[in-house]
């Protein structure tokens, strides 16, 4: 029903709408946030409130909603609360121009890694039992990569804010390249190995019994509705336990035994995302566990994602326990490796203020 003109003239106008005051409004600057430090940084010039939030500058909500009447951008998207979703900066200060030129830098170092090795024959010294290992299972570790990287991908959209998002999309964007990383990695040594199966290991993501409890703990992460509940459980427990657990514990450790020094140069690249990732992880979650109004509620959330996830990954790692038997040198066990991850796992809970709940201690 249209409008009357008394109603069209009570609506808040533009004047109205601009006289709304917000931190930084009386600036001569035009420095309309809150630096992290003493001074903005680039980064923050160019990320915070590249996405609008009605919410503090305007009165009128989002003009554009879905056809079920939600908002563009909506906190519902997620269990967690924040009394300021602004607050979080990514310690890394990644955006588009850095972003692009990481990405291009790995991607240069895996071609002169790949160009090197063949061009020296270094393919053709790998141990027969260390090539069975990279078509198998590093060849299955790239679906788990890939998996994490279109999981972050479907979440970024949701959040809050432009910096939320960047980081989640710059943790995409680093898993869905090293996926693409091993599958080009593989190929390439293909050329130099005797009857090296690309097909492998894709069969052993899906068929392995090896694989199937990552698999199933991947597909439960990519299902979640919650953009942050993917974040949390992609981060603080599947990276450790599963992908982490096969590139530190496995690859770097048992590689160069067998006369394999190319494969750990690829992997070092992806240890190097995660720990970029995790820092940013870490930080968000910190800043909403700490939130002075919702923190409760937020340990709360988060503490019914780790009851969720925990069992389900700690699953996953002692499944992947039987490849560390395969490889013909043994330089070290899975005892260890899983260790590392536990430890890791502690490490990143108690950063960010959780404990593991009572009984899920392994």
């Amino acid at each position: 029903m249209p409008i009357t003109i008394q109603e069209a003239f009570e609506q808040p106008g533009p004047a109205k709408a601009g006289a709304k005051t917000f931190v930084g409004s009386d600036s001569r600057k035009f420095n309309y946030f809150e630096p992290k430090g003493r001074k903005a940084t680039l980064y923050e010039d160019v990320t915070v409130d590249v996405q609008p939030d009605p919410g503090r500058y305007l009165i009128q909500d989002w003009i554009l909603s879905f056809a079920d009447g939600t908002p563009t951008y909506s906190a519902t998207r997620t269990a967690i609360r924040s009394s300021d979703w602004h607050r979080y900066r990514a310690p890394d200060q990644e955006w588009e121009r850095n972003h692009y030129q990481r990405q291009s830098e790995a991607e240069a170092t895996v071609k002169l890694v790949v160009e090197n090795g063949r061009r020296i024959g270094a393919v053709k010294r790998f141990d027969k039992s260390w090539l069975s290992i990279l078509q198998n299972h590093v060849g299955a570790l790239k679906h788990a990569e890939y998996g994490l990287g279109i999981t972050f991908m479907d979440g970024q959209r949701d959040g809050m804010t432009q910096m939320i998002n960047n980081s989640i999309l710059a943790n995409s964007s680093y898993k869905l390249r090293f996926a693409q990383n091993l599958t080009i990695y593989l190929a390439e040594i293909g050329l130099d190995a005797e009857k090296l199966d690309l097909e492998a290991g894709k069969s052993h993501w899906l068929n392995d019994s090896i694989w199937q409890s990552a698999r199933q703990a991947m597909e439960t992460v990519l299902a979640a509705e919650d953009y942050l509940e993917q974040y949390f459980a992609g981060n603080v427990l599947f990276e450790p336990f599963v992908t982490e657990l096969v590139r530190s514990g496995l690859v770097m450790q048992f590689a160069a035994p067998h006369g394999d020094f190319l494969t750990p140069a690829i992997v070092a690249l992806a240890e190097g995302d995660y720990e970029r990732n995790l820092t940013n992880t870490v930080e968000l979650f910190q800043i909403l566990l700490s939130d002075p109004k919702e923190s409760g509620h937020n340990r709360e959330v988060a503490g019914s994602w780790l009851e969720k996830y925990f069992p389900l990954l700690v699953g996953a790692a002692q499944q992947l326990k039987l490849i560390w038997s395969q490889p013909r040198v043994k330089v070290g066990s899975f005892a260890d490796a899983y260790a590392s991850a536990e430890n890791r796992v502690g490490s990143i809970l108690s950063q960010i203020g959780l404990n593991l709940p009572k009984g899920m201690q392994p």
